[in-house]
């Protein structure tokens, strides 16, 4: 018999599973990079590089959908990604660090400091050349990757800068999100924007109906997505609006499952259906899903976009250095910067047993951009300039990890 679950393990529960799958999917997705790199470097890059080209997709009479691989990972797998994001934010705005205005504005500020710099660094080295449209690169922070090197250094990380880089990156993800559909939608397919929205509309008045079945979901979010894929507006987003629409009540309350626990003559089935169903839909989703998304979907993403070509002189050109400016510099100084702009004005205080060396530590540790690096330049850029961001990210992004997790090491362990 389990113990029962008190509120503070609703909030506790789900961030300890996020840091647990985070952490070691880190080391998967790590894996995933150097296999694609050693691919694409290797005497087989041919065949590597132009499997992810071969096309695959759906023919039913008029109806066709086919695109590259390639294509597929990047606009329906990764939408499931999106999907997650859109969860873990709804998460963390209604129960968790951004759900107060005090608490929030902390990571916030960093969060913003942290998009504002690394952009206005990218456009002062690549303002009116070919590449500055790529000024939203360098301004995503890899949340797996982070959590991961904060797992290798265990307790030298202090817990309020753990909490607070968390946050910060659920509202990178918010900045990177908004950049995606604002900076990065081409010309609008008005009609097949209607249907899509018509779809969403259709998932709420089927919450307020009380219809709790998951496949009925499923089915209305393949919809939205494919009306998102051919509106102009990347399908992605539809991922992360359906996040957001995600329930966080459960269909079955506490009282109402003790009160079947109580009659006792519910049957077996019943008494199943509730104990699942005491769960809020977005717990169920979010605990069902980060596997997949941390051990199979990005992966597959690293695995289909990191393989990159290292030329002689690769990491001198503009470009690369443009993105790599933006991740190891801007990152930090925006960050650092911002905070300390809202600890100043009196918005934020940072937490306990953490100085500002330590949230500079943070922050270069956040200058770790890569899976939405990699995803943004892939919408940003021309073929011709994309293996050049490629390598000012994987670049900049190993360097990162190395300056943030050397600082932090060299602090002395906390209790």
């Amino acid at each position: 018999m389990s113990l029962p679950r008190e509120p503070v393990d609703r909030l506790l529960g789900p961030l300890q599973r996020f840091l647990h799958i985070q952490a070691a999917s880190g080391i998967v997705l790590l894996v995933a990079t150097v296999v694609a790199l050693v691919a694409a470097n290797s005497a087989w890059a041919d065949g590597f590089l132009g499997f992810w080209q071969a096309k695959a997709g759906v023919r039913a009479g008029g109806f066709v959908l086919e695109h590259s691989l390639k294509h597929w990972i990047n606009d329906a797998l990764m939408a499931i990604f999106f999907f997650v994001i859109g969860l873990e934010v709804k998460r963390e705005i209604v129960s968790g660090e951004l759900s107060s205005l005090r608490a929030a504005a902390l990571p916030l500020a960093a969060a913003v400091g942290g998009m504002v710099a690394p952009a206005a660094i990218y456009l002062a080295l690549q303002g009116g050349e070919p590449g500055a449209s790529g000024w939203g690169i360098p301004m995503a922070t890899d949340i797996a990757f982070v959590v991961g090197c904060m797992a290798v250094l265990g307790r030298r990380v202090p817990n309020g800068l753990r909490v607070m880089l968390l946050s910060l990156a659920i509202a990178d993800d918010i900045g990177a999100i908004l950049v995606i559909a604002i900076g990065y939608t081409a010309g609008l397919d008005w009609a097949a924007l209607g249907l899509g929205v018509l779809g969403i509309v259709a998932v709420v008045v089927l919450q307020k109906l009380g219809v709790w079945s998951i496949p009925v979901y499923v089915v209305l979010g393949a919809l939205v997505w494919y009306a998102f894929h051919e509106s102009g507006v990347h399908a992605t987003i539809a991922g992360v609006i359906l996040g957001w629409l995600t329930p966080t009540r459960p269909w079955v309350d506490r009282e109402r499952l003790e009160g079947i626990l109580k009659e006792g003559g519910s049957g077996g089935r019943t008494l199943a259906i509730a104990a699942r169903e005491s769960m809020s839909p977005l717990e169920r989703l979010e605990t069902a899903l980060h596997p997949w998304v941390g051990f199979v979907i990005m992966p597959v993403f690293a695995l289909a976009n990191a393989g990159v070509k290292l030329e002689p002189g690769a990491f001198r050109d503009p470009l690369a250095l443009a993105v790599a400016s933006g991740l190891v510099v801007g990152k930090p100084v925006g960050i650092v910067v911002f905070a300390w702009i809202a600890v100043r004005a009196g918005l934020a205080r940072l937490p306990a047993g953490v100085g500002w060396g330590a949230v500079a530590a943070g922050g270069a540790l956040a200058g770790i951009g890569f899976t939405m690096s990699l995803f943004i330049a892939g919408l940003a850029l021309p073929p011709e300039l994309l293996d050049a961001a490629k390598v000012g990210i994987l670049g900049a992004s190993a360097v990162s990890a190395a300056i943030g997790m050397l600082a932090l090491g060299l602090r002395r362990r906390t209790a």
